[in-house]
């Protein structure tokens, strides 16, 4: 029997004040054989997705699509939700943690002082390499040109979602000098696309003239984003993410995956539960962009579950959400969260520093028939996701409340 994979090694990985950027990903992956990678990145396309929001809805309908039309496809994603292999994916399944187990104990020899998204980048190129893909969807961590992904070299077409403020402290103060980082991605040649609106989109123009790579917009090519009927995930904002996967598939000739495009779910992308006759909507909206389009597709709500970490702009994040719900609870999604006392003294509500508490209090304020909405975090929406899948345990947790 496989030892379980030592995740505490690979999470521990940290830049340690090490510039972000492709260079530490490429010395990676080009480790030479024998013992090393040996480039695997170069034995497939690529699809690199990039934008502020509507990545992971983005790749999750280009896998669809692209499976769908017949391509053997690879999936590089993050963050995960509920387990790290969710972050590769070989034809819609996710990787299996004797592969984890035995990449680690490589890189423990080989790379051990190799960041953790460039080795988990690198594990996601072999297994590609290994396993015959012919496209993988790539979604960068933080930004394009300063983005790990753009040591990619096999790129076939680049998706930009959307540009708007967050990771300010690493991409630039505004929106034009995320959108110039975002846009970085762009290579000679390489088709362009993207859904990205105002200041971002005049930045992006720019860039893909100087670098040569054909602009594909909404405006330019109507009809190679137009779609036959709306997606399955909910919300205004995925239709612009599901026309964007579209032209995406048409544009590289996959065009017959449309339809499976449409068809895609993600989690926790405004995911609806019913828990005792009430209704539990989930959504990783963690930035003000999110919690803005969130607002749009959600009217109202009786309870609003919230916690955010202290890096994001919480105040502008929660903003668009107080209209939302009467009542609230604020919690804490990880050490790194703004203190839920210091949200319910400044808005109102109750705070619940663990989150299984906070949801647990959360859905017994929620009246029969009523929608609790749970966002702010990634992080908060996944946990309370698993949660809810434990019926039993939250029963108890909500009895002990109570007494």
């Amino acid at each position: 029997m496989t030892a379980p994979p030592d995740y505490a090694w690979l999470y521990s990985r940290t830049r340690a004040g090490r510039a972000r950027g492709p260079q530490g990903a490429r010395a990676l992956l080009d480790l030479p054989a024998p013992g090393g990678l040996g480039s695997p990145d170069t034995r497939f396309q690529s699809i690199r997705v990039i934008g502020t929001n509507g990545k992971g809805s983005t790749c999750a309908m280009l896998e669809a699509g692209l499976l769908a039309a017949g391509a053997r496809v690879g999936r590089f994603t993050s963050p995960h939700l509920h387990a790290y292999e969710e972050r590769v994916r070989l034809d819609g399944v996710n990787l299996g943690p004797a592969r984890t187990h035995a990449f680690i104990e490589w890189a423990k020899v080989h790379a051990p002082d190799a960041a953790f998204f460039d080795l988990t980048l690198a594990l996601a190129c072999q297994v590609f390499a290994e396993g015959g893909v012919e496209v993988a969807v790539m979604e960068a961590g933080v930004g394009g040109l300063s983005d790990a992904t753009q040591t990619l070299t096999n790129v076939a077409a680049v998706a930009l979602t959307n540009v708007d403020l967050d990771h300010t402290g690493v991409l630039g103060a505004t929106v034009a000098e995320i959108a110039r980082d975002k846009a970085g991605a762009a290579r000679p040649g390489v088709p362009l696309l993207t859904t990205a609106v105002g200041t971002a989109l005049e930045v992006v123009r720019e860039v893909a003239g100087a670098t040569g790579a054909p602009l594909l917009t909404p405006q330019t090519q109507p009809e190679l984003f137009a779609l036959p009927h709306a997606p399955r995930l909910a919300g205004a904002h995925q239709h612009a993410n599901a026309a964007l996967a579209a032209a995406t598939l048409r544009t590289l000739g996959y065009g017959a995956g449309v339809e499976a495009a449409l068809k895609a779910s993600h989690p926790v992308r405004l995911e609806r539960l019913s828990v005792d006759g009430k209704t539990v909507l989930l959504d990783g909206a963690h930035n003000p962009h999110a919690t803005r389009a969130l607002a749009l597709a959600v009217p109202r709500a009786d309870v609003l579950l919230f916690g955010n970490l202290a890096r994001k702009d919480t105040a502008a994040t929660l903003e668009p959400l107080l209209a939302l719900a009467p009542l609230r609870v604020f919690t804490a999604p990880g050490d790194l969260a703004t203190p839920p006392w210091e949200l319910a003294a400044r808005y109102g509500g109750t705070a619940c520093p663990d989150p299984a508490e906070a949801l647990a209090h959360a859905l017994a304020l929620t009246p029969p028939g009523g929608t609790l909405l749970v966002a702010g975090s990634l992080y908060l929406a996944a946990g309370a996701r698993a949660q809810l899948d434990r019926p039993r345990e939250l029963a108890i947790l909500s009895s002990a409340l109570d007494r």
